[in-house]
């Protein structure tokens, strides 16, 4: 039997406290321990989101699975990525882990403090992953992933009490359009018989 996310949390805090935070974190996680979820979406946001479902498309043109992504930091934009697992053969060219990497190279740095990702599409498992251990601030993303999700729909990887590190999460921005993407990349791959 699980326990419910209540029962973690209260868990996580009596496990670790407010201020019991990775000594080397602390000037970059500041009140991670216990992130508050469900974060609200904000003004910027639907302009960054668009610019990920330019990128979205951009891989769908390819004959790639059409996700999209974009690390910003105080309002710029330091990472930019698709999905290329395709066109690159390789299981890791997600488009998150490649717009946390360029981030990562853009800042000189693994922490990605201050960082707020954008993405078409839930991250799975390993993206979700990526980010928590990456301590991006915030995740926002547009559509729900019932089959691989791990932002809440399958598992919830990124608001995990257990975690010294939650980033805020925004869900569903711009979900109609980023779905109707991948609603038209799969039915153009079926009638293709791909």
């Amino acid at each position: 039997m699980t326990a419910s996310p209540e029962t973690e949390r209260r868990v996580a805090r009596q496990l670790a406290p407010e201020d019991a935070v990775h000594p080397g974190a602390a000037n970059h996680n500041a009140g991670s321990v216990l992130a508050p979820t469900g974060s609200p979406e904000t003004s910027g946001d639907r302009a960054f989101m668009e610019q990920a479902l330019a990128l979205a498309r951009e891989a769908g043109e390819l004959g790639e699975i059409p996700v999209g992504a974009l690390a910003v930091r105080d309002g710029l934009v330091i990472g930019r990525g698709y999905n290329r697992r395709e066109i690159d053969r390789d299981p890791l060219a997600h488009a998150e882990l490649i717009a946390l990497k360029q981030a990562a190279s853009q800042l000189g740095a693994w922490r990605l403090a201050n960082v707020v990702l954008y993405v078409t599409l839930e991250p799975c498992a390993m993206c979700a992953g990526a980010m928590v251990q990456g301590r991006i601030a915030r995740l926002v993303y547009g559509a729900d992933d019932p089959k691989t999700g791990a932002a809440g729909s399958l598992y919830n990887l990124v608001e995990e009490a257990r975690h010294n590190h939650r980033p805020a999460v925004t869900r569903g921005v711009l979900a109609d359009e980023s779905s109707k993407l991948l609603v038209d990349f799969f039915r153009g791959l079926r009638v293709k018989g791909g």
